[in-house]
This record gives structure tokens, sequence and C-alpha cells, in this order.
């Protein structure tokens, strides 16, 4: 199995980058690498799934402090992030078990020692859509399908067929662990483990419900209408609590997180609130000034008077006609560059009416022209 990058390389971050790095550098890469900019392309779907997942564990404060701490280990369970005593299970053979020694000391600390008739709490479920810039300023509805865990509705949960209910375990009457006697490096101890009759959840099912199998729960795909908020930025997340997996033993619900990835405009850049756009005008206008059509979002257009004497990569801003932030409603500015557009094809009569007019310039176009490479070259 290959060997994942650092995230911090994926991202072309440093360690000790801010938020606000962070954001920007997933924002280009997730811009570069994204699907419909590049249909297709396996090798760029594997590096926007790459960068997401980076991004999913740096964006996060307390994900980013583990992953700082442990690496990848902190999110692969198999590696068990670093913490807890389940390192220890089995330890030295014989039947031998740490984890024991440690329930019998503190109670349950080690992994033999939790009870399967615990509350567990459900699992969170991570749902990823991909929206129009035009739905991500203005919002919509989508409907969404992810897969969840639930209470079978023929038992109920209790996993026994209709008509019959789990008995309590005969061996370890219910509790769920039974006490026994090893001999250890210790000496002869006793220590408390989970009951095998029941496998430590204090019931038996004597007739496992069919629609579940005898677990109380079942694996079902769920559809649900999401409201996407207007301002909604990539990256951004909308979580609905207690929509996740289904707790066990009276454990809370997990929550549904559903994140969000924009598709870029082919017009409009956007950085937080604010968006910026490019827009040409022609040679007359930027001389001598006039109004123009300020493409706005949503395809209203805004007019805009462009001051005489304006160059190419002066910027304008129309205040307020940005996109609302997602909390506070507050529009950003809508903040356009201006290039000015050489004038092809003249005829001759038109080029004659150019020449005349910059003779009639004169002296003082030439001064000006002088004065330029004077400074770029400090003469």
């Amino acid at each position: 199995m290959a060997q994942k990058r650092d995230y911090y390389e994926v991202l072309g971050v440093s360690k000790n980058a801010s938020a606000d790095e962070i954001k920007k550098a997933y924002r280009g890469l997730a811009k570069k690498y994204h699907p419909d900019m590049n249909p297709g392309d396996k090798e760029a779907e594997a590096k926007f799934k790459e960068v997401n997942e980076a991004y999913d564990v740096i964006s996060d404060e307390e994900k980013r402090a583990k992953y700082d701490q442990f690496g990848h280990a902190a999110f692969d369970p198999a590696a068990g992030g670093g913490e807890g005593f389940g390192g220890f299970g089995g330890f030295g053979g014989d039947g031998f078990d740490f984890g024991d020694i440690f329930s019998s000391f503190f109670g349950g600390g080690g992994s033999s020692g939790t009870r399967r008739n615990a509350a567990i709490d459900g699992e969170d479920i991570l749902v990823r859509i991909t929206i129009s810039f035009d739905e991500a300023v203005f919002g919509c509805k989508k409907e969404i399908s992810y897969p969840r865990v639930e209470a079978c509705e023929e038992c109920g949960g209790s996993g026994a067929e209709k008509g019959t209910k789990p008995e309590t375990c005969s061996t370890c009457k219910g509790t769920g662990r039974v006490t026994v006697q090893q001999q250890t490096m210790f000496g002869r101890m006793q220590t408390q483990r989970s009951c095998t009759a029941c496998k430590g959840s204090g019931k038996i099912v004597k007739t496992p419900c069919k629609n579940c199998n005898g677990k109380g729960f079942v694996r079902i795909n769920k559809k649900s209408e999401l409201t996407i908020p207007a301002g909604i930025d990539s990256g951004q997340r909308i979580i609905r609590r207690g929509q996740g997996s289904a707790g066990r033993n009276g454990g809370a619900a997990g929550d549904l997180i559903i994140e969000v990835t924009v598709r870029p405009h082919k017009f409009f850049e956007r950085d937080r609130n604010n968006v910026y756009c490019e827009i040409p005008i022609s040679f007359a206008t930027a001389t001598l000034g006039g109004e123009i059509e300020v493409p706005g979002l949503g395809g209203k257009d805004e007019t805009f008077q462009i001051p005489e004497g304006t160059q190419t990569g002066t910027s304008f801003t129309l205040k307020g006609k940005g996109i609302a932030d997602v909390n506070t409603k507050r529009k950003g500015d809508l903040i356009f560059v201006v290039t000015v557009e050489t004038p092809k094809n003249l005829t001759l009569e038109q080029k004659k009416l150019l020449a005349a007019f910059a003779d009639s310039l004169g002296e003082s176009n030439e001064i000006k022209s002088k004065s330029f490479f004077k400074k770029l070259f400090n003469k």
C-alpha cells in the first residue's frame, strides 16, 4: 500500500501556516484539480481527493493537533493513534491479558474491560457534495443520500424476533462480565473479563430477528433534503446534530456532517465574500470616460461611470455587490479590473485620424515617454 504524503506537503504550506494560509492554499489546489476542470483525468481526481483529505484534517484545530503529534497514525484505527492501553492485549501468551490486570486495578481502563452493554454513541457521517457557484451565492436545496445505521424497525433494536425478547444471560446474570482466576507473573490473581456466552451484552437472543440477524441494527440508505444557506464557501460544513448513525445501549446518535465544494465560475473569482472579475473597455472609453455595464451576480448588471484617462489594470469597487456572509448576511464587494483593448483592423481613414491624434500630442507625449525610461533605468 502506498505511503501517504504529509498533509502539509500536500497543501504546500508550512507546519506553522495560519488558518487563512491553509484555506487559500486549499482553494487554489481544489480549483486546479477539480474534476469539472479536468474531465476524465484520473490523476487529477486522485489529487483532488488527496487535497480534500489533507484539508479536512489540517483545517480542524483538534484534528490538526492530533496529526502534529501522531501523524497519519492518529486517524488509522489499526495503529491505535498512540493512545490507550490497547497495545498490551495478549502480552506474554498462555492466555495472559494485560488488559484484565488494568481492569482489576482501575475498573476497566484496558480494552478488555470495555462493557458491551455500556452506552455507546453512534458514529458521525461525512457526506461531500459539490454545488455550482450560483447555488453557493444564493443558496439552494439538494437531496442527499447516505448510508446510516439505525435501530431495526422489526425488533425495535432488541435483536429478538417479534413476539420474543432477549433473556438475561445465566452465565453472567446480565452483567456482561465474569470473574476468572489467572496465574500471572505477579502470582494468582482474580480478574474480570467479558462474558463469552453473551459476548458482554448480558442478554441472550434465542430467536434472532430475521431482518437484522439478531444484531438489533440495520444499515439503510437514507435520503434527506438539505438546505444550503446563501453565501456558503468551499470547505465549509453543515452539521445536523443527531442525524448520524444511531447509538447503542442508550448512547446518543452521531451527527451528519455535510462538507461543501463549490465549482469555480468562468468569469468571477471569489475571495471570502468579495468577488473579482476582469472587464475589457474600449480605447475611447478609457481615454474619454464613459458609462459601462458591469456583470453582477445572478445576471443583474450594474452601471458604472469610467473616468477619463483610465489605465489598464485600474480596479474599481462596487460596495455591497458581493456575496452575503453565511452568518452575518453582510455583503462583500464586487471588485473589477479594467483592461484597455487596442483597436484592430482600422480603416485607412481611422489610421489617419489616429496618426493625427498622436501628432497633436506632440512634445508632451515624448517627454512623458523619456521620463518613464529615466525612472526605469535610473538614468
